[in-house]
């Protein structure tokens, strides 16, 4: 009865409320991992090669970084009306607007990383016999996955978040279920949707940090000397010997 109570009284905290809409909560949430997923997947694989134009001097790095840039200041609203002609009501749009908002962090994350590696290594690789896909792909990119996967982690929270815009074509997750509870000042739905909003965005970022540190095990290696430096105690300076003060004889 008290669980009847918090839906009548329209309490913020309602288990009711989550046992009686179970389903069309795990709807939701599907929906959105499905999309985030889509959409940061799609954005890599389109990131890295502009990543790589770029990188071949200022005429190609600068409309690419200026395009992407742009591309993130569109609010977005106006990015999926401009894009709804092209795809109409449909998962399309949201997946595409979140994948050109994800270009200006994995592009630049991307150049970073790749920018990173000493030349030195390119040049013993080159030496080895290593042609540029080679290079490219056995040394590079490699040793620029800390800052790749970084600019993953941060790309994904953010798409996390955007992905709720996408209510307004009904193509949003969770934000299928907290737009319509704000117009209707429906607490428990709006209160219980955001938090598996935000819990989704701490789930995926945690498994993204697991992968990174997964993928990169030189990264630790580096920290735990330093770490053990900084940890290990300093040596006390001898104590000076005591003074002693000559008797005079009797």
């Amino acid at each position: 009865m008290a669980g009847q109570n918090c839906l009548v009284a329209n309490d913020w905290i309602c288990w009711d409320y989550v046992t009686s809409r179970s389903q069309e909560l795990t709807d939701a949430t599907v929906q959105h991992v499905w999309i985030t997923g889509v959409s940061v997947v799609i954005g890599l694989v389109v990131s890295l090669p502009l990543a790589l134009l770029a990188r071949r001097g200022r005429r190609w790095a600068a409309p690419v970084l200026g395009l992407t840039t742009l591309l993130y200041t569109v609010p977005s609203l106006a990015m999926f009306s401009l894009l709804l002609p092209l795809f109409g009501l449909s998962a399309s749009l949201v997946v595409t607007g979140l994948v050109l908002y994800s270009l200006t962090i994995l592009v630049r994350n991307a150049m970073a990383g790749l920018d990173a590696v000493p030349e030195e290594v390119r040049e013993a690789a080159r030496g080895m016999g290593y042609g540029p896909g080679r290079l490219l792909w056995q040394v590079e990119l490699p040793l620029a996955l800390p800052a790749l996967l970084a600019g993953v982690r941060i790309a994904t929270v953010s798409t996390v978040a955007l992905t709720t815009v996408g209510s307004i074509v009904g193509k949003g997750g969770l934000g299928n279920l907290i737009a319509p509870a704000v117009n209707s000042s429906f607490k428990a739905q709006v209160l219980t949707a955001s938090v598996l909003c935000v819990l989704l965005a701490l789930v995926a970022d945690l498994v993204l940090l697991g992968v990174q540190r997964l993928l990169t095990p030189w990264t630790r290696a580096t920290r735990a000397p330093r770490a053990a430096r900084r940890a290990k105690p300093v040596p006390a300076a001898p104590a000076a010997p005591a003074a002693t003060t000559p008797t005079k004889g009797a």
